[in-house]
């Protein structure tokens, strides 16, 4: 437990009404105010950099002078948990969300949970993905039967806006052009090997992967992924599911992923 003077430094230093922890001096002045001031700002212009690596198509869609004003917000009323500043910033989308002055942007807080799901996906374990012969020896017969365990980096995002689109265009992936953000994407961020890569999922795909990642066997997550889209493709989602590298091994009809 945190001693009582570095509580009270902490909850100074970013608390929402700026004020001089108790106790506190500085052998140049009998109040060190501005000293202290200079340190909180600092602080807060570390970590709201820190959101600016990991959330930069947040940043650019809103622009430098908003992403610091909402960033700084954010960082009073998230302080960092650990020293890991790379992973600071996991609330940050939901705090989007409830930000007023980004409502008119609805879909900020879903690229924002992209962004996110990147940053995890980089820094997840290491695995070699199932290539296209581990799924060629299968037995036809039981194909229906089997269970797949995911990559350990796989995120499956949905959303009601086109995300995919959204991030591709502000990171350099796609150029960029007039969309309509009122249609709906769903991602996949996967890190089969060295880099991470977004895929934006086909219909049913989505709730064809989570099944997957659920435990559910092949014929059980297909009906699911028939159940949320009657156009949902079987054999372009198998090949996207071999394609992608978002399987990392076949399981046994009795294994279920943990």
């Amino acid at each position: 437990m945190a001693a009582p003077f570095e509580t009270s430094f902490a909850q100074a230093l970013l608390g929402t009404e700026p004020a001089l922890p108790p106790g506190l001096a500085a052998h140049t002045a009998a109040v060190p105010a501005r000293r202290f001031a200079v340190y909180r700002n600092n602080v807060l212009a570390s970590l709201g950099a820190a959101l600016a690596r990991r959330y930069p198509v947040i940043e650019r869609l809103v622009g430098g002078e908003f992403f610091a004003a909402m960033a700084r917000q954010f960082v009073i009323r998230h302080p960092p948990r650990s020293p890991l500043l790379a992973q600071y910033g996991e609330e940050f989308a939901d705090f989007i969300a409830a930000f007023e002055p980004a409502r008119e942007l609805p879909y900020l807080a879903d690229v924002a949970r992209l962004e996110a799901a990147r940053t995890r996906a980089y820094h997840a374990e290491d695995a070699m993905p199932l290539g296209a012969d581990g799924f060629a020896a299968l037995d036809a017969g039981a194909l229906g039967d089997i269970r797949l365990q995911l990559h350990p980096s796989a995120a499956i995002l949905r959303s009601p806006f086109p995300i995919v689109t959204i991030w591709a265009m502000n990171s350099g992936e796609l150029e960029l052009r007039p969309i309509e953000t009122g249609q709906s994407e769903d991602a996949l961020v996967v890190r089969p090997h060295m880099d991470v890569e977004v895929r934006a999922l086909p219909p049913g795909g989505a709730a064809f992967l989570r099944s997957l990642a659920d435990g559910l066997p092949l014929r059980d997550a297909i009906g699911v992924a028939l159940a949320d889209h009657a156009g949902f493709d079987l054999t372009g989602n198998l090949a996207g599911l071999i394609g992608s590298g978002v399987v990392r091994a076949i399981l046994s009809p009795a294994a279920r992923t943990s």
